[in-house]
């Protein structure tokens, strides 16, 4: 089995503050995703942009996530618009190198 990399991009229309609240409230259930390894957060408040790094152990939990209930309430949350989803195979071997936490 390969991990997985899922990076989702949003725009957002409130404060850096009020958004960086709402990640601090949702990294606690996205914690407890089952298969996922870690999440980093990211902010360009310039560009009013946002994206999250997540590592998955395999297929099956990145697809879980991105159908469960987590990315459900995303979706409807009035902050963010433009979320686009990309997945690719983790390079384990070349991340290693790097000290990618893989």
């Amino acid at each position: 089995m390969s991990k997985k990399i899922l990076q989702i991009n949003v725009r957002f229309n409130v404060s850096a503050e009020d958004l960086a609240r709402e990640f601090k409230t949702a990294a606690v259930p996205i914690a407890g995703v089952p298969g996922l390894k870690w999440k980093i957060f990211g902010l360009d408040r310039e560009q009013s942009e946002a994206c999250g790094f997540y590592l998955f152990d395999d297929e099956a939990s990145l697809k879980a996530y991105i159908e469960g209930p987590i990315m459900a309430r995303m979706k409807t949350l009035e902050a963010f618009s433009e979320i686009t989803l990309k997945q690719f195979d983790c390079v384990e071997e070349a991340s290693a190198i790097t000290r990618g936490p893989v």
